[in-house]
């Protein structure tokens, strides 16, 4: 058995649409072709999501995830819907990638995160704290280049993640300045999430609601006290 850490990315299944459509937004789908796979969740998702906005759609249904992506490509619709990073992952796949987008709304959630065995309470604390300083690094505007550069901040909320004056690492089992270490090496959060699916991959994803939550996101995490 497993036990989840946290969140570091928040998914939920959204649409990848033609461009030629001209959709901006889910809620101008109405009267739409859309690919899904036959009895999967995203099936009742959509059911779901269509019926609440009174929209209609025409259900182009296949046996599998790869059957749906092959006839929105063949243009047997117009509209393929999955978890957000699988759309992503999809994309550059295509023949045409640069013709179609993949729309900003979510009709679900599915937070995802870092796992560990059920039962080592000790590696799940720190994996749990180290998430933790990566989100509030960049809430507080310590990255990969200005950490070393941070040791001589005045900001409490800063001294707190670098270990000057908070006893998180002690209590972990690890050194106060476990974080520097951390973030010297691979950065805050943001960091991490352009690095690995930002617009500048080949999965080329927007923040959105991963964003902090003085940015318009959802992203925050507990101080370092």
């Amino acid at each position: 058995e497993l036990n989840f850490t946290g969140i570091n990315f928040h998914d939920g299944q959204g649409f990848m649409v033609k461009a030629a459509l001209g959709a901006e937004r889910a809620d101008q789908l109405d009267n739409t072709a859309i690919c899904m796979q036959s009895g999967s969740t995203a099936e009742l998702n959509i059911a779901h999501y269509f019926r609440k906005n009174d929209m209609r759609y025409e259900a182009v249904m296949t046996d599998s995830f790869e059957a749906s992506a092959e006839g929105f490509q063949r243009d047997q619709c117009d509209v393929l819907s999955a978890d957000i990073s699988k759309l992503a992952a999809l994309r550059p796949q295509l023949d045409n990638p640069d013709d179609t987008e993949i729309l900003p709304d979510r009709i679900s959630k599915k937070p995802l995160g870092p796992v560990v065995r059920q039962g080592d309470d000790e590696w799940f604390n720190i994996i749990k704290w180290v998430l933790y300083g990566q989100i509030n690094a960049e809430e507080h505007g310590i990255d990969s280049e200005n950490i070393e550069a941070m040791r001589d901040s005045s900001n409490p909320a800063i001294q707190g993640l670098i270990g000057r004056d908070a006893r998180t690492g002690e209590l972990l089992g690890l050194e106060n300045n476990f974080m520097v270490h951390v973030i010297s090496q691979v950065g805050h959060y943001g960091e991490m999430f352009d690095r690995n699916v930002g617009p500048d991959t080949p999965l080329g994803l927007e923040r959105g609601i991963n964003a902090l939550w003085t940015e318009g996101g959802i992203l925050y995490a507990p101080p370092f006290r």
